[in-house]
């Protein structure tokens, strides 16, 4: 009984001691990363100067900048703590959400001094809540307009592209040009894969969603070929390429909000196909929008089916965009796959270096891991996680996983309170990106929500590797739910 409570001391302290290694390390490497952002920053103002003659705004300035309101001007109204963007056109007011985490992004050294000086500011907090409370009064009054620079250029940009010529939609010199990731289709509409009766016979539709720095392919090249003769025949089944994702448009003038990407599912499936009532089916960010869709048509949506959905329940006191983007970067080097989500997260610079060198020669690697592999790689998962622009996965990531910490309380709430559909959740017991704890947040907002936990599965293998038990699974949600 000793040795084994010995045995157990001695575990517990090699894993305190691994924390305090990594969480030094990782101080001290993120701490660079900072600085060489900064570099970069500079850097690629001058590359773009000399090969386009102009450079785009970035967010490393978190100065704010007034605007007067106006023919054209830009308004910015802070409310409950998030950012709205409204843009004034001659026909209606535009509104969008933009999440502050763009443009409001501590250092490492920041958040350590942020980290140390918090006793005190407890300490005076009792003292100070009457006086915050007089300018918060204040302020609430004085309707200031406030906004990040960056945005508004890029907003005043948008807004002068729609009055005079199309959305841009040219590549930047560090995108890629390829047909693949700049497809000659309509700039208005996704890409659709759409399976099932050609001659009108399908009783049902069901939408597929994939997820962050995806495609379609994640579903047509896994599920599709495997649902029975029966589904076939009785589904229609759509899988979209998302706004600036796989085949789709990649428009350079997008902020990639929430309302962008839903209002391109609308245009792209729902309206031309006559989609009346259909089964969701998503993946990670998928999932968020798929919340959007089902609220936006509470009595369209017949099943809700969502996959390892990216769920942080915020802490009262927490900033809700600040504390999500915590959770899903934690800018920590172990695990591998927390520190490749935290330079995409936190670096706009370094995320575009990443994007340049994988995205813009993502010919010359496909051909590299095939030679490697002996041609026996899921090469559909490297399509999805190559053909992406910077622009899109930066504003998609933040906008909409960040962004949306504050609405997806309301949608599930929506989903709870006036939806009937059935709701099932699955996660992969081995996710490193995303908690089962997600998972398990939603069933607690919405308890008729089944939880299955998938054991030896993770983010990806949710699905891949054993996508003839899904397609069967599917198919018994759908048929449950038309009972």
């Amino acid at each position: 009984m000793m040795e084994i409570r010995n045995a157990a001391a001695a575990m517990m302290a090699v894993a305190m001691a691994g924390r305090l290694l990594n969480d030094v390390v990782s101080f001290f490497v993120f701490t660079a990363l900072d600085v060489l952002d900064v570099v970069l920053c500079y850097v690629y103002k001058l590359a773009d100067y000399t090969v386009e003659w102009e450079w785009r705004p970035c967010y490393c300035s978190s100065s704010p900048k007034d605007m007067i309101t106006g023919s054209g001007k830009i308004l910015v109204l802070e409310s409950g703590g998030a950012s709205k963007v409204v843009s004034l056109s001659s026909t209606r007011l535009h509104l969008e959400d933009i999440s502050d985490t763009l443009y409001h992004r501590p250092s490492r050294l920041a958040e350590l001094s942020r980290s140390t000086v918090n006793e005190l500011r407890r300490l005076k907090r009792a003292h100070a809540a009457a006086a915050v409370a007089r300018r918060a009064a204040s302020a609430s009054a004085a309707a200031t307009l406030t906004i990040n620079a960056t945005i508004i250029q890029m907003l005043q940009g948008k807004m002068g592209a729609a009055r005079h010529m199309p959305s841009h939609t040219a590549p930047r010199w560090s995108d890629c040009a390829c047909a693949s990731c700049n497809p000659s289709a309509s700039p208005t509409t996704l890409f659709v894969r759409a399976d099932g009766p050609k001659d009108g016979g399908a009783a049902e539709d069901v939408l597929f969603i994939h997820g962050f720095i995806s495609s379609s392919a994640f579903w047509t090249e896994t599920v599709f070929p495997n649902f029975s003769e029966e589904a076939k025949a009785r589904y229609r089944l759509f899988a979209v390429d998302l706004l600036g994702f796989g085949r789709s448009p990649k428009p350079g003038d997008s902020l990639y909000t929430l309302r962008e990407h839903v209002e391109m599912i609308e245009r792209s499936v729902l309206e031309p196909y006559k989609v009346r009532s259909f089964h969701i089916v998503a993946h990670s960010l998928g999932s968020i929008l798929a919340l959007a869709l089902a609220v936006k048509y509470p009595g369209a949506v017949k099943s809700l089916t969502l996959l390892a959905p990216p769920y942080f329940p915020v802490p009262k006191g927490e900033k809700g965009t600040q504390y999500v983007l915590r959770r899903v970067a934690p800018r920590r080097v172990w695990p591998m796959i927390a520190f490749g989500a935290s330079i995409g997260c936190w670096y706009e610079h370094l995320g575009r270096t990443v994007a340049l060198v994988l995205c813009k020669n993502h010919r010359l690697w496909e051909l590299a891991f095939r030679l490697l592999t002996f041609n026996r790689i899921r090469t559909y998962l490297m399509d999805g996680f190559f053909c992406h622009t910077h622009n899109a996965s930066w504003h998609t990531l933040h906008n909409i996983i960040c962004g949306s910490a504050g609405k997806i309380d309301r949608y599930l709430d929506v989903v709870r309170d006036q939806l009937r559909c059935d709701v099932t959740v699955y996660h992969g017991r081995g996710d490193k990106l995303l908690p089962i704890q997600c998972s398990y947040a939603v069933r607690s907002k919405i308890p008729r929500a089944r939880v299955k936990v998938v054991d030896g599965t993770d983010h990806l293998t949710i699905v891949v590797g054993r996508q003839k038990a899904f397609a069967r699974e599917l198919e018994e949600i759908w048929k449950s739910a038309s009972r």
